[in-house]
């Protein structure tokens, strides 16, 4: 029935019976089952956010697990639930959205301030209750933040390594990537990987503390040490992996069989010895960690891509914090190669651009164009050039 809001694109929950948009989904069930989950965890809040464990900006359909919850696409925001109430946090930019896919089962909360989301908990939930999340989807700083939103207010703040979103989500959970990870050509890179190591290692021996490890859990800084490139997130060339490099090590977490012939060969070129890359299973990258910091060691890490699940497992005094680790900072860095190689790229998505934009000329005047069909079309540019191996977003299409 057509509620008595003035436009049918977005939900009134005030009406009777309530108006929801098509583009909503219902999540009644979704959440019947989360909630069960967490009466038997003992529970009375539990935290959702948008990120996956690498703290990357994209992520694939297997870590949308606000987007389950939700119904909710956008890619910042952040659910919190409890027994009897559910919000979700994001910015302006999705408002809008939000009120076309959320059901009445969510408060809309128009702001991302973590104070915001502390107040909402803390109304909600009881003094000795316990609010829950995933250590491992959490950057330290966020961590730190709720931390303090709760400090002092009776309420525990709980870190639990079994995420309740995936146990809910159970077998409908989109599987890992199968996908090939393959060695970027050396004519891309003007670096072989095992210079890359040898520099980081450089690094720490130049390093006034002395590191004896390097940890890196951002994805793109595990592609560009070993040169490898992958597709487990759309629009973006890298894959699911941890490393811890040493003076005398490197250990790389990651699933071994989806490792291209090359990749796996280029991999063990350095067996035995300093450059031998020694695979293991990416889960394990926890365990490894555990057993690492026993000994008397300090672990280098950038504290923009390490969640708070890794952070704790490392005792204090044996790290060495940053905000990127010396591998973001190479990368940073391009060699004459890598400079070469972007002045090409560019000059060839410019020639995909100015073909779109002749297209457009011709094509507008018959009135057959819309946004969506234009995006098409460069995307169809691009993919025709060579090396292309897809756009970097997905194409932003609009007039008027």
């Amino acid at each position: 029935p057509q509620g008595p809001s003035t436009r049918n694109d977005i939900r009134d929950c005030s009406a009777d019976p309530p108006y929801l948009p098509p583009t909503a989904t219902n999540t009644t069930a979704h959440l019947a089952v989360l909630r069960g989950i967490m009466h038997t965890h003992g529970i009375h809040a539990y935290i959702v956010p948008s990120t996956d464990a690498h703290m990357s900006e994209y992520i694939s359909e297997r870590d949308a697990r606000l987007g389950w919850l939700t119904g909710f696409t956008g890619s910042a925001g952040t659910a919190v639930v409890t027994q009897a109430k559910a919000a979700l946090w994001t910015d302006s930019r999705y408002w809008t959205q939000a009120e076309r896919e959320l059901d009445c089962n969510w408060e809309l909360q128009r702001t991302t301030s973590i104070e915001s989301i502390g107040m909402w908990i803390l109304k909600g939930v009881p003094v000795e209750g316990n609010v829950a999340l995933d250590p491992f989807l959490f950057s330290i700083d966020t961590w730190n933040s709720y931390s303090q939103a709760l400090h002092g207010s009776g309420r525990t703040l709980l870190p639990l390594e079994t995420n309740l979103v995936d146990q809910a989500w159970g077998d409908q959970r989109p599987l890992p990537s199968s996908s090939e990870i393959y060695s970027l050509p050396a004519e891309f890179t003007g670096s072989s990987w095992p210079e890359k190591v040898a520099g980081i290692r450089q690094r720490m021996e130049q390093h006034v503390r002395r590191p004896t490890a390097v940890l890196l859990s951002g994805l793109e800084e595990t592609a560009w040490l070993f040169n490898l490139r992958g597709d487990d997130i759309p629009y973006n060339p890298v894959f699911y992996s941890y490393t811890l490099l040493t003076n005398t090590t490197i250990s790389l977490f990651v699933e071994e069989s989806r490792l291209s012939a090359a990749a796996r060969e280029s991999l063990r070129s350095g067996c035995p010895g300093p450059l031998c890359v020694e695979l293991q299973e990416y889960g394990q990258v926890s365990a490894h960690l555990r057993w690492y910091t026993q000994g008397n060691v300090t672990v280098w890490l950038g504290t923009e891509y390490t969640t708070y699940g890794l952070y704790a497992i490392i005792p204090q005094e044996k790290l060495l914090e940053e905000n990127y680790s010396p591998v973001m900072m190479a990368k940073a860095v391009k060699n004459a190669r890598e400079q070469e190689m972007l002045r090409a790229a560019h000059v060839r998505d410019a020639v995909a651009v100015i073909q779109y934009l002749l297209w457009l000329e011709k094509t507008v005047p018959q009135g057959q164009v819309d946004e969506f069909s234009g995006a098409q079309r460069i995307d169809a540019f691009r993919w025709a050039q060579e090396h292309s191996r897809g756009p970097s977003f997905q194409s932003i299409s609009a007039s008027g």
